[in-house]
């Protein structure tokens, strides 16, 4: 497994130039315009999130954020319809 790779000096063949697709950096690095909100939360739920955030290192509430965030994306999806204005005629008797 740790043999050399030996480099040749042969022509690269067929090549094309890939266009540049990624994002600039600052439009990777964006967050949701956050809103501050006061919530009552039972006991049983805030101990469940921080003891998996300690777990995994993180902050429970960016846990809840998360699930809140994941919640909404799920319930916002459009539903698959049928098509209208595609009214079938019935044929004449």
């Amino acid at each position: 497994m740790s043999a050399k790779t030996k480099y040749t000096n042969e022509p690269l063949g067929e090549y094309r130039v890939v266009p540049d697709f990624l994002p600039p950096p600052n439009e990777l690095a964006f967050r949701d315009e956050g809103v501050k909100v006061t919530i009552a939360l039972s006991k049983r739920s805030v101990e469940f999130f921080k003891s998996h955030a300690a777990k995994n290192q993180t902050q429970y509430q960016r846990m809840i954020r998360q699930l809140l965030d994941a919640y909404v994306d799920s319930h916002t999806q459009p539903l698959t319809r049928r098509p209208t204005g595609t009214s079938r005629k019935r044929a004449a008797r």
